[in-house]
């Protein structure tokens, strides 16, 4: 249903992507468009996720939604976003308003994650305004993945968020 100025109201239709052994949790802020319409992560062709999770793990990037699943799960990361709903035009997260926060207690009890990042900036500013009071879990934020974020090239991301990520699921596995 389109409001006022080409707004939507969209609630989140995928479930958080994770298991007990997962140690890191990756959030966005609410899916695009092309996620949407394949009911799955970083559905975007041009959304450097894939490609960056399966360059820091060693692996092939995957294609299909199990293939991505399987690849996070091995390396022990979750993914999901902050919102559970919002209005919102397109795919903007500049546009998103009318926030309603996905409940992350039972992700948080189910697993042993120990360490938060955001996929950008718009993900970190809405767990800080929405989540953390309900988590008390701090979050890091990382450079976007989106083709949005073109000052960041695909070498760059694989780096920065590389040596992060990769830094985090070592030291919980060294604590378990």
């Amino acid at each position: 249903m389109t409001g006022k100025e080409g707004y939507i109201h969209v609630t989140h239709t995928f479930e958080p992507v994770y298991d007990r052994e997962s140690r890191v949790l990756i959030l966005g802020s609410f899916p695009s468009v092309k996620s949407r319409e394949q009911q799955f992560y970083y559905g975007h062709p041009q959304n450097r996720f894939w490609k960056v999770i399966a360059a820091i793990v060693g692996a092939e990037v995957p294609q299909g939604i199990e293939e991505k699943i399987t690849m996070l799960k091995k390396n022990h990361i979750a993914v999901w976003d902050v919102i559970a709903s919002c209005d919102i035009i397109g795919s903007s997260d500049s546009s998103i308003k009318n926030v309603t926060v996905n409940d992350f207690t039972a992700i948080l009890a189910e697993s042993k994650i120990q360490k938060l990042y955001a996929n950008g900036g718009k993900s970190y500013d809405l767990y800080q305004k929405y989540a953390k009071k309900d988590t008390a879990m701090p979050i890091e934020k990382l450079p976007s993945t989106s083709p949005a974020n073109a000052a960041w090239s695909l070498e760059r991301l694989i780096e920065e968020w590389g040596g992060r990520l990769q830094l985090a699921v070592q030291k919980t596995e060294v604590s378990s």
